[in-house]
């Protein structure tokens, strides 16, 4: 396994992202799938697990309570979590709501703890609020480890976060070979700027939300004739492959795909030159598809965000679909399943725009939407 020289305590460099965890149903976290995927985490010598408050709405903290501080000693794992916009307006309200999470993962301390997805858009508030200077007391008092920032925006706003808090210990950016040039990400470009103020990364994203799995013919194609690992390995590896890199995050649903990044970062190598090559040829695949970059992180709908239930993210991975695979099957699911159960439409946005606010991707949804209803509803 790889030495973490960032931080020691982090064994290997490669972490397990709660975001998507497995479920029963859309409020039932599956606890004993989830139980045995720890146990493999850690069995095969990683410790470091992410988490946030408005991960499946909360069940997140819950079953990490359950299902790693319940049956692990601390001493065991590493836990990071972050502190989320919408749930403190001043100053006053950082605490309990520190406390709350605490509480709710069944920790006494976070190893590490963010300031979540800054941007241009948050970041005065953060200011106004005085939340770096609260997070970093609670570093003082022994509540957090390591203090960092989590980060959704262009690389001149992360080039002013850094200077103006060179406290910030680690970053955490979306990295992956299909958004490392992407106009609307950057990844590169902030990859850059935290190796300018000599910043540690941690990658978030790094198949893109599953984006990168399950690949168009043509490019799956590329990696098949390569003889190797899976989609998703080749796109953990090269994210992991940049020296700033202290960590990449994979948030994992199944046992399958826990066992596949163990056995990829168990005894982690970079890219050779053909396999980027390779990664080369599907950034070009990928660019003359023009599908739609959603991750499924699903800000967009959870918290009520979409007032008419719009199921945004399972609408755009079924459009991405129909484009990839031209199967008009998907046309029954858009219209049997996603649409179901007083789900509105695509077509039925109301155009508010709260989805495109919380987006950490900057899609503009609504057009996107009226796309997916010149699809489906014809």
């Amino acid at each position: 396994m790889k030495e973490n020289t960032f931080f020691p305590e982090i064994h290997g460099n490669f972490g397990f992202g709660c975001m998507r965890l497995p479920m029963l149903d859309d409020k039932t976290v599956d606890k004993e799938q989830f139980s045995r995927m720890v146990d493999a985490f850690i069995e095969a010598g990683f410790n470091y697990f992410d988490t946030a408050h408005g991960y499946i709405n909360g069940l997140s903290e819950t079953a990490i309570a359950e299902c790693i501080a319940k049956r692990y000693d601390r001493d065991r794992f590493l836990l990071t979590n972050k502190l989320t916009s919408p749930y403190f307006n001043s100053q006053e309200e950082i605490r309990p709501f520190f406390e709350q999470q605490l509480a709710a993962c069944g920790v006494d301390y976070f190893d590490f703890y963010l300031m979540h997805a800054q941007g241009s858009d948050n970041y005065p508030k953060f200011q106004a609020c005085k939340a770096y200077e609260t997070a970093y007391a609670f570093k003082q008092e022994g509540l957090i480890r390591h203090f960092g920032i989590s980060f959704h925006d262009k690389p001149e706003v992360l080039d002013m976060i850094l200077t103006e808090h060179p406290e910030i210990e680690i970053v955490q950016i979306q990295f992956n070979y299909i958004d490392y040039d992407e106009p609307s990400v950057e990844s590169r470009r902030c990859y850059e700027v935290c190796e300018k103020h000599g910043k540690p990364v941690i990658v978030m994203e790094p198949v893109k939300g599953g984006n990168l799995v399950k690949l168009p013919e043509e490019a799956d194609a590329v990696f098949r004739n390569l003889g190797g690992g899976s989609n998703a390995s080749y796109a953990v590896r090269f994210a992991a492959g940049f020296p700033q890199m202290a960590m990449v995050l994979s948030g994992m649903s199944d046992m399958a795909q826990m066992e596949d990044n163990i056995r990829t970062m168990k005894d982690f190598k970079p890219l050779d030159e053909n396999e980027m090559k390779a990664i080369d040829e599907v950034v070009r695949i990928f660019r003359e598809k023009k599908l739609i970059p959603c991750t499924g992180c699903r800000y967009c709908v959870e918290e009520n965000q979409c007032p008419m239930g719009i199921r945004i993210p399972d609408i755009f991975r079924a459009v991405n679909t129909f484009e990839t695979f031209h199967s008009w099957t998907v046309r029954g699911y858009y219209s049997d399943v996603l649409t179901a159960d007083g789900h509105a439409k695509a077509s039925e946005c109301i155009g508010c725009g709260g989805c495109e606010a919380v987006c950490p991707q900057h899609l503009e949804i609504r057009e996107l939407l009226a796309k997916a209803a010149s699809v489906f509803e014809k």
